[in-house]
């Protein structure tokens, strides 16, 4: 009857197929287990390797240091080497005309006036070798003579004279004539207060601090004073000083400052 007919005898293949369904699930999901365990497992850093990669760091920065300080060293080396031949060695046995002053006393961080009344930082006048003189506005003849070996010491230097600046620093509220300031034109002309400038320079003993004319480093530091008064006979010797000094800084001195903000 086709009632009978209507469920058909399983195949003798068929328990077989499906009793193995439910087995090959649970292997798969077996393997999924083991391959998440297995990632994660082998995700994991191998012993020591932070602590080595730490040393490396490390290893890394102090080399970095050195490198850093060579560098620096590098830089310094030619100004180092310039102070210790004229000041250690001095070439020749000779001895100096002006005297050399220890220690050195850089120039103040203060406020200076120009002839037109602008304010000009003192800390300025870096970058060049300054031969420095200090008055009165009124300048007498003595002033004015000590003004003209400024002059005449610079123009000395022949080809090197850029590097060298004359300047005149006025310690008083005098007004300055029309006719000394009409030769005062390659000159730097500034009002500083005397406190300032007392700070900074110091005569010898036994003479005033508008005695002498000065000398000052790139680096704005005073290193030397010529002694006083400055005459036609001692104004060679001084020469012969100035040039030394810029033959001895030759290799990291060059003329005129460095553009502000460099």
């Amino acid at each position: 009857m086709s009632g009978s007919k209507s469920s058909p005898a399983s195949s003798p293949g068929s328990d077989s197929v499906a009793a193995a369904a439910p087995k090959m699930g649970a292997d798969h999901g077996h393997a999924d287990r083991d391959q998440v365990l297995g990632l994660t497992v082998h995700g994991l850093p191998e012993p020591g390797s932070a602590l080595a990669e730490s040393e490396q760091a490390a290893r890394r920065t102090r080399v970095g240091r050195w490198k850093m300080l060579m560098v620096l060293l590098v830089c310094a080396a030619p100004v180092v080497v310039s102070y210790f031949t004229y000041y250690v060695i001095r070439p020749e046995g000779r001895r100096n005309f002006g005297e050399l002053i220890h220690p050195q006393r850089p120039v103040p961080l203060a406020q200076a006036v120009d002839l037109a009344g602008g304010a000009v930082p003192l800390d300025s006048l870096k970058g060049q070798w300054l031969l420095v003189s200090v008055g009165g506005g009124a300048c007498d003849q003595v002033c004015q003579q000590r003004l003209y070996f400024q002059r005449q010491l610079r123009e000395g230097m022949g080809r090197e004279k850029d590097r060298m600046d004359w300047v005149w620093l006025i310690n008083d509220a005098q007004p300055v004539s029309e006719v000394l300031s009409a030769g005062l034109k390659q000159a730097t002309v500034l009002r500083v207060a005397p406190e300032v400038l007392s700070g900074w320079l110091m005569p010898a003993a036994g003479q005033a601090m508008e005695d002498h004319i000065y000398v000052v480093d790139p680096m704005g530091n005073w290193m030397m004073r010529f002694p006083a008064p400055m005459t036609m006979d001692t104004a060679p010797k001084a020469k012969r000083d100035l040039e030394r000094l810029l033959r001895a800084s030759s290799s990291w001195d060059k003329e005129g400052r460095e553009p502000a903000g460099r």
